[in-house]
């Protein structure tokens, strides 16, 4: 099935839960991009671009506003950017990326989950480096042809696009995932994202047997249970 059935699945299956955790996430790197520089979007690139990101992301505008409100208010609170990489079974590989206000908390809690499941904790670069960083587009379109004419017109790097289903996925390159949905937009006034993101994508995937699947999902729930996860990556077969 391949890179795009798993991110298509991954991206797809939000539950409330799911969502709840993406505001959150969206919310803290608005209120970053917005104490970091001005806390108005068209002085600000990073935040413009960051906002426009999470309505992709079906973000609602309240959670936006309160976020840039809170940058506005002076707020003391900060965070910091550290992933934690690390194995599971039959080859199995993860990638943790946290934003926390407190690194020693988010470290024990990490290794937790890890722990629970009989999982190891690896070196920084352990698994990075079995990961490409790519720009991820999901939403309802089936002409190719019409839709690579539009990006390369925008001079985006297209690393891949793909149809299934009536679904396409675009990859491209990090830095040109807005100039991709700035084309897109053009193209399909008013379209929905499943996802629209930089993501890291694994460059291949294993399955795992029974046992093996149980233990990653309970990993799945334990991490979906920490505050401070903003993304898991893994190189893990979802079963349908």
């Amino acid at each position: 099935m391949g890179r795009a059935h798993e991110v298509r699945a991954a991206s797809m299956a939000k539950t409330a839960a799911i969502k709840t955790k993406v505001y959150s996430r969206y919310g803290k790197e608005i209120y970053i991009a917005a104490k970091n520089g001005v806390p108005d979007p068209e002085m600000n690139l990073t935040l413009k671009h960051k906002i426009a990101e999470a309505k992709a992301n079906q973000v609602p505008a309240d959670v936006i506003k309160r976020a840039i409100e809170k940058a506005k208010g002076g707020s003391a609170e900060s965070y910091d950017d550290v992933q934690y990489e690390g194995f599971g079974p039959n080859g199995s590989t993860f990638i943790v990326q946290c934003l926390t206000d407190n690194t020693n908390r988010c470290f024990t809690e990490v290794r937790n989950c890890f722990n629970k499941c009989g999982f190891n904790i690896g070196q920084k670069g352990s698994v990075s480096y079995l990961y490409e960083t790519s720009g991820v587009l999901i939403f309802d379109y089936e002409d190719e042809e019409g839709m690579l004419d539009a990006l390369i017109m925008a001079d985006v790097d297209v690393k891949d696009l793909t149809v299934e289903d009536g679904i396409m996925t675009v990859y491209t390159a990090p830095a040109d995932l807005n100039k991709a949905k700035e084309a897109i937009d053009e193209l399909i006034p008013n379209c929905e994202y499943a996802t629209c993101e930089i993501q890291m994508l694994p460059n291949d995937y294993v399955d795992l047997g029974d046992e093996e699947y149980e233990k990653f999902e309970r990993f799945i729930k334990l991490t979906d249970a920490c505050e401070d996860i903003q993304h898991l990556y893994h190189n893990v077969n979802i079963r349908e």
